[in-house]
């Protein structure tokens, strides 16, 4: 955090220090896990419902944090703590404070489904010409929005900030710190609805934002989304998609045999051959997200395609993994009913014959029951053969499939079931929500 430094810290979130061994040291950026604390960190104490931050005030000293930030002071503290009412009050004041220091792009992502995907393509994409910082993982959140921020050094040419939200009221939170000047919205779906209550709800949230953006920033949506369609905005607005409509458009959307993607993306100045290494039809979506980016920071067309052909897939999210017997699509990293339409849409373009493994889509609301017994119907309809469903929830997937579907009281009980069901040639799906931990099958299903 240039020019940051621990005194300076303390007045800007309304802090006071205490504690001995003081020198007044330059902040390299903010950490909430004192195991991971390097020399000039700040360390900030969060009380958690397992663990308390404020234990490892010491052993953060101990690993060379230039400070701490706390609501109290614990014994054993060998260096400044700066005390403060709340500590997630304080971390947001200081992120929005270095933010307006800096003047570089801030490209803020956020929507229902692939917020991460969508990052890392756009980083790829602008790491062909800049120093770009991106969100490490899915820290996308009140916490993880100001640990981004923190990070970011005098080399960096833009930042890439996912911005993830669960309730009213905290987007407008994320963006007075991070105040984009570049806003990428992926899709308004179904997630979090127990907060949210409806796809309205989702809506009028995610877009929050908006009002804290200036007028000549820019925003890049999904142009086939029916709630991003209704977006007015008196900034510039991008909008990415199949429709005539939209100022990027994809066409010749090819899967291939080898779990690439290919297609043409058509814009006003011409045509550009795009490649992606990965699988799923939602990868166009984030590919045309990214070249938007692009274009509006001035890469050029080759920069663009060779960024995009660069992406790598992240962890459990829709990577394909081809054995001697089977295809395995695991994609259970996370779910809601967009994500899953879109993976069976994906899983459609493949060979084989498919199997969906199946399990529950957590926060749901009042009507989950109802989007599981959906879900199965869809499958069906979009030509899975054999859907098996684990989960209170997932039984009303599989009584959605009919006869195509197979349920499960434990995911210890479709693990062993497997052997018998998955038949060589089969291309299988695994996905739900984090929560139902299928990313066990997945590795059941590489044995065997």
């Amino acid at each position: 955090m240039k020019n940051i430094t621990v005194s300076k810290a303390a007045r800007l979130c309304s802090g006071r220090i205490i504690g001995n061994s003081y020198e007044d040291r330059e902040i390299a950026r903010v950490i909430i896990d004192s195991r991971a604390v390097e020399p000039g960190d700040m360390f900030a104490a969060y009380k958690g419902e397992r663990a308390d931050g404020h234990d490892y005030i010491p052993a953060a000293f101990a690993k060379g944090a230039a400070c701490c930030l706390a609501e109290r002071l614990p014994e054993g503290a060998q260096g400044p703590v700066i005390l403060v009412d709340d500590v997630q009050k304080a971390l947001e004041t200081l992120a929005g404070a270095y933010r307006e220091t800096l003047d570089i792009p801030v490209i803020g992502i956020t929507g229902s489904v692939g917020k991460t995907t969508a990052k890392e393509m756009v980083w790829w994409v602008l790491s062909q010409k800049l120093n770009v910082l991106k969100t490490e993982g899915n820290l996308n959140n009140q916490i993880g929005v100001p640990m981004t921020l923190s990070r970011i050094q005098p080399q960096h040419q833009a930042a890439v900030v996912e911005m993830g939200i669960s309730g009213f009221g905290e987007m407008r939170e994320l963006a007075v710190m991070a105040r984009p000047t570049i806003a990428l919205f992926t899709l308004i779906g179904h997630a979090h609805l127990e907060f949210l209550h409806d796809l309205e709800g989702v809506f009028r949230a995610k877009t929050e934002m908006l009002e804290l953006m200036p007028e000549d920033a820019t925003v890049i949506v999904n142009g086939d989304d029916p709630w991003l369609a209704k977006i007015k905005c008196r900034q510039r607005l991008i909008r990415c998609g199949l429709g005539q409509d939209c100022e990027l458009r994809a066409e010749n959307i090819k899967a291939l045999a080898d779990g690439t993607t290919d297609f043409l993306l058509v814009h006003k100045d011409g045509r550009i051959p795009i490649h992606i290494p990965a699988h799923g039809r939602h990868l166009v979506y984030a590919a045309m997200e990214a070249a938007a980016v692009g274009m509006s920071l001035g890469l050029s067309e080759e920069e663009i395609a060779r960024g995009i052909a660069a992406y790598k897939v992240m962890g459990r999210r829709g990577a394909v993994w081809t054995g001697d017997k089977l295809t395995l699509v695991d994609d259970s990293y996370n779910a809601n009913p967009d994500s899953m339409r879109c993976a069976i849409n994906s899983m459609a373009d493949m060979p084989g014959h498919h199997v969906c493994i199946l399990g529950d889509m957590l926060e749901m609301g009042p009507e989950a029951a109802s989007m599981h017994y959906e879900l199965g119907k869809y499958a069906v309809d979009k030509g899975m053969e054999l859907l098996l469903c684990c989960g209170e929830l997932g039984r009303e997937i599989a009584r959605g499939a009919g006869d195509r579907g197979m349920w499960f009281k434990s995911r210890e009980e479709l693990t062993a079931a497997l052997p018998q069901l998955i038949c060589p040639g089969d291309t299988v799906l695994v996905k739900a929500s984090r929560g139902m931990h299928l990313e066990e099958i997945s590795e059941e299903l590489k044995k065997l």
